[in-house]
């Protein structure tokens, strides 16, 4: 009976993975559709030099912002014992990062491992920053479904959704770092920001696509909110890769309405152009860091 256990996980974890692509697929099926019936008044012609001057800029600033994600992952191997110069951690996780794009979504979580356990870096320790990270990335994300109640709740007032945020934010930090230690309350932080940072990319990008209307502040917070909801639904999906699908059919569904379909429908096509964009080029610019500059200081296998 017991050899006849990890047969069954390894047979749900392939359930799993189909799901996902599955779902994945149902995703891009839908914005396929949408596309179509939206397709007269959507054209790449109505973006000008400017603006693709923007949407350049915006997948810069994406690319820089990944520091934060690898800068979260340092501060939970130091939490564990693990301490590495800080571009030893851009360097691992930026090269490694690209791979979450292949599906199964687990290849650079894969290649990371593999990467750190080459680095002296105990396998174990690996092990639980990952599921660290990912449960930080979810919960952090989560915690943004308090900004896009008005768009659920008819009436609910948006400045008490930004208070329950926030006091959520702050309560879960000071648990953690209560309870378990100042980096991972840092590395929650920092994953917070990071989110924060994705959603108003989106908003901007929805402004510039809209004609560089004026968009009110409370507009960008129900925007940026359904944004990293869109992102978490993606995310926590096993096997699509890079939440592709997912992220924008649950973005349609959340903003349809509230904003003009065709103009949305535009910035999902090209937030996914931004963050792919802003991907390679955080990936290059970690290929290119000098090795003698990514060591790992010391580190405590035991833990």
């Amino acid at each position: 009976m017991p050899a006849k256990e990890p047969r069954m996980n390894k047979n749900v974890r392939r359930l799993l993975d189909w799901l996902g692509c599955g779902l994945a697929l149902i995703g891009i099926v839908f914005v396929a559709f949408r596309i179509k019936d939206y397709s007269s008044r959507i054209s790449l012609s109505q973006i000008t030099p400017a603006d693709w001057f923007s949407i350049l800029a915006l997948a810069l600033l994406y690319g820089l912002a990944n520091l934060l994600p690898a800068s979260s992952w340092q501060k939970l191997l130091a939490q564990f014992g693990v301490y590495t110069t800080r571009w030893w951690a851009i360097r691992v996780y930026g090269v490694s990062q690209l791979a979450k794009y292949i599906p199964g979504n687990i290849f650079h979580l894969a290649g990371r491992q593999a990467t750190g356990m080459s680095a002296g870096v105990s396998g174990g320790i690996l092990v639980k920053t990952t599921f660290w990270e990912l449960g930080l990335f979810t919960v952090s994300g989560a915690l943004y479904g308090w900004l896009v109640l008005p768009l659920l709740l008819t009436g609910f007032p948006l400045p008490l959704s930004i208070c329950l945020w926030a006091g959520m934010v702050l309560l879960v930090a000071y648990l953690l770092h209560q309870i378990i230690g100042r980096e991972v309350a840092v590395s929650f932080f920092m994953e917070v920001l990071f989110l924060a940072f994705s959603g108003g990319m989106f908003a901007a990008l929805l402004a510039l696509i809209g004609g560089g209307s004026e968009i009110h502040l409370q507009t960008w917070l129900l925007i940026g909110g359904a944004y990293i909801i869109a992102w978490l639904a993606g995310f926590i999906t096993p096997g699509a890769p890079a939440g592709l699908g997912i992220r924008e059919m649950v973005l349609l569904l959340l903003l349809k309405g509230f904003v003009n379909e065709a103009d949305l429908l535009m910035a999902v096509l090209s937030g996914r152009l931004i963050t792919v964009t802003g991907d390679l080029l955080f990936f290059v610019s970690s290929f290119l860091i000098p090795k003698k500059l990514c060591i790992v200081d010391n580190h405590e296998g035991s833990q």
